[in-house]
């Protein structure tokens, strides 16, 4: 398979990993909105939301007990944060790996710009 996010999450191509346990990798993302933005995804590989089975959808709560250490781990939790997950074209969705987007370090506002 190749997807840069599968690759990013096992190693094979080196980042700035923030966080990593046996499901969940997170690391810096290369073009940041904000001041703070990291890209949380399972290590396996599932396209979108609408790809995990109904019996697999505890990787959504490992990712978000994920989000919740980072947040913690990089100091930002107080503050708050925003978790973005972009689910199919319409979607805004770009890398076909499920990836939420953490974004924290300044005040954010609107939801949708366009």
């Amino acid at each position: 398979m190749d997807c840069i996010f599968c690759k990013l999450a096992n190693g094979e191509i080196p980042t700035d990993m923030v966080y990593e346990d046996e499901k969940v990798a997170a690391f810096r993302d290369m073009n940041p909105v904000t001041p703070v933005h990291i890209l949380v995804v399972p290590k396996k590989h599932y396209a979108s939301l609408e790809d995990i089975s109904y019996e697999e959808m505890d990787i959504i709560a490992d990712i978000h007990r994920a989000i919740r250490k980072i947040a913690d781990q990089e100091g930002f939790a107080k503050d708050g944060y925003r978790i973005i997950n972009n689910c199919g074209k319409d979607g805004g969705q770009e890398v076909d790996h499920i990836h939420y987007h953490l974004l924290a370090g300044k005040p954010l506002t609107k939801l949708v710009t366009d």
